[in-house]
C-alpha cells in the first residue's frame, strides 16, 4: 500500500452527507470561538461590577479554561466507550447550561461556576470534534475537513465580536442601571448556537472506525456508503485490519517509549500555539486596544476588523493545508507572528506608534490563524496510532488549554498601558517563543500531508530514527 494518494483518489470530492456531518461536528468549534471572545467585550463591565483586581480578573477569565483543561483531560475515555458523536451531545448540553447560567449568575462565584461548566464543554469538544472528523474523512480530504473545526472557531469569534458590538450599540439609549447588566445579554446569547449544535448532533451518524471497534461492521458499511465511499466493504475490512494490528498495543499506556515522538509533537505544537500569545490577545483584546489610546467604540469596531481578518486567514489555511503541507504553514506562521508581535512589544515599551497597534495585532491574528490555528487540531489528530489516538488527542488538547489558562490568568497581572515600564515584556516573551518554535518545527516535525492514518505511525517512527 502506498503512503501517498493517487491522482484518482485526490480528485474525488466529499459527498453531501460527509460534508454535512463535518459541518455539524465542527459546530463545537463555533461555540469554542464564541465563548473565547464574548468575555473580552464584558471585561470592563465585570471589572467595575465586581471590583476585580488584576488577579481576580485573570481568575474569572481563566475559570472557563480551568474547566476546558479538565474537559480535555477526561473526554477521551467516554469518547472511546460511548462514541464521539454521543459524547459531543453532552458537550452541547454543557454549553447550553453555561450560557443560561452565566446570564442569570447572582454573584461572582456563580458566574465562575457556570463559566467552568462551559469550559468543560469546550475541552471535551476540542478532543471529540477533531477525532470524529479525522475518523470520517478520507485521507486526501482529512486536512480540510478537520480544519472545519478551526473554521468554526474563527467564525464563532467573528459572531461574538458582532454580537458584542450590537449589544453595545443597542445600549446607547439605556439608563445606567441597565448598562451594568449588559454582560448578562452578551454571555447569554451563546444559548442559541448551543441549542443548534445540540439538536444537529442527532442527525449525523457515528464514526465508522468507532463502529468497527464496537463490532458493528454492518452499520459501519452503511455509514461509509452514505458518506460516498466507493467500496465500503473493502474500507471496513481495512479499518478492521488496522484495528487488529493495533490491538496488541491497545493496553499499552500512552506514556511509553513507543509513543515518545508523537507525545513530543502533540505537546510542543499545543504549547507553542499558546506561547504565541493568541489567547491573551483574544481574551483581553478590548482592554489592550484601550490601553493603546483607542476609545471603547473604536476598540469595538477594531475587533470586527480582526475578526474578519481571522476568518479569511482561516479560509486561506484550509486551502493551503493539504497543498503546501502542515510544516511549511507552521514555519511561515511562527515567522510572521515573531515579526508582528515583536513590533507590538516595541510599541508598548517605547510608547511610540500606538496608531499602528490595530494593524500589527491584525498581523498577529492573520499569521497565527492561517498556520498554527489551521494545523494544530489536524496535526494532533494525525500523529498518534489508532490504539492511543484518543489519549493523544486528550494530551494535546489538555496541554493547549493548560497553557491557555496560565497565559490568560497571568496576562492582566503583568500587562500595562502603552509606554508604562515593562509593558512590552509579555509581548516580547510571545515573540521570543516563536524563535524557539521555528527551530523545533524545522528540525523535529515530520510532514503528514496526504499520509493515510494507517501509515502515519511508520512515518513518525522513521522521522524519529532519522533525528536520533
Amino acid at each position: 500500500m502506498s503512503d501517498t494518494l493517487t491522482d484518482r483518489e485526490t480528485s474525488s470530492l466529499p459527498g453531501r452527507s460527509l460534508l454535512a456531518a463535518a459541518v455539524v461536528a465542527s459546530l463545537g468549534g463555533l461555540l469554542f470561538g464564541f465563548d473565547t471572545i464574548v468575555i473580552s467585550g464584558c471585561q470592563t463591565q465585570l471589572e467595575e461590577q465586581f471590583s476585580l483586581s488584576g488577579f481576580m480578573q485573570g481568575f474569572m477569565t481563566a475559570s472557563a479554561l480551568i474547566g476546558t483543561a479538565i474537559g480535555a483531560l477526561v473526554a477521551g475515555y467516554p469518547g472511546d466507550r460511548f462514541g464521539r458523536r454521543d459524547c459531543l451531545k453532552v458537550c452541547g448540553g454543557l454549553y447550553l447550561v453555561s450560557a443560561l447560567g452565566s446570564a442569570l449568575a447572582w454573584d461572582l462565584n456563580s458566574l465562575v461556576l457556570f463559566r467552568l461548566v462551559g469550559g468543560l464543554g469546550v475541552g471535551g469538544s476540542t478532543v471529540l470534534g477533531p477525532l470524529y472528523l479525522a475518523e470520517v474523512s478520507p485521507a486526501e480530504w482529512r486536512g480540510r475537513l478537520v480544519s472545519f473545526f478551526q473554521f468554526n472557531i474563527v467564525f464563532g469569534v467573528l459572531v461574538a465580536f458582532f454580537s458584542n458590538l450590537l449589544v453595545d450599540r443597542y445600549s446607547v439609549s439605556l439608563d445606567e442601571a441597565t448598562l451594568q447588566t449588559l454582560w448578562r445579554w452578551k454571555l447569554g446569547i451563546e444559548a442559541f448556537p448551543a441549542m443548534l449544535f445540540l439538536i444537529s448532533l442527532f442527525f449525523i451518524p457515528r464514526s465508522p472506525r468507532w463502529l468497527v471497534l464496537q463490532g458493528d461492521e454492518q452499520e459501519a458499511v452503511a455509514v461509509l456508503k452514505k458518506f460516498g465511499e466507493p467500496d465500503p466493504i473493502m474500507q471496513t475490512q481495512r479499518i478492521r485490519q488496522t484495528l487488529a494490528a493495533e490491538s496488541d498495543s491497545s493496553q499499552q499506556p500512552l506514556w511509553s517509549g513507543e509513543h515518545a515522538k508523537p507525545i513530543f509533537l502533540a505537546i510542543t505544537i499545543a504549547s507553542f500555539n499558546q506561547f504565541g500569545g493568541i489567547n491573551a490577545l483574544w481574551y483581553y483584546l478590548n482592554p489592550i486596544l484601550e490601553s493603546g489610546g483607542y476609545s471603547r467604540e473604536d476598540a469595538g469596531l477594531a475587533t470586527i476588523l480582526l475578526g474578519v481578518a481571522n476568518l479569511f486567514a482561516t479560509m486561506l489555511g484550509m486551502v493551503l493545508i493539504d497543498r503546501l503541507g502542515r510544516k511549511p504553514l507552521l514555519l511561515a506562521s511562527a515567522f510572521g507572528t515573531l515579526i508582528a508581535m515583536g513590533a507590538v512589544a516595541l510599541i508598548f515599551s517605547s510608547g511610540e506608534g500606538a496608531s499602528l497597534l490595530v494593524w500589527l495585532l491584525t498581523g498577529v491574528v492573520v499569521c497565527h490563524t492561517f498556520g498554527q490555528g489551521a494545523v494544530i487540531w489536524v496535526y494532533i489528530s494525525e500523529v498518534f496510532p489508532g490504539a492511543v489516538r484518543a489519549k493523544g488527542q486528550t494530551l494535546g488538547s489538555f496541554t493547549h488549554w493548560f497553557w491557555a489558562m496560565i497565559v490568560s490568568w497571568t496576562f492582566p497581572m503583568v500587562a500595562g498601558d502603552v509606554g508604562e515600564p515593562s509593558a512590552g515584556l509579555p509581548f516580547a516573551f510571545f515573540a521570543g517563543m516563536m524563535i524557539v518554535q521555528l527551530a523545533v518545527v524545522w528540525f523535529a516535525f515530520p510532514e503528514t500531508k496526504q499520509v493515510p492514518l494507517e501509515s502515519m505511525h511508520s512515518l513518525v517512527e522513521e522521522n524519529r530514527t532519522e533525528l536520533s
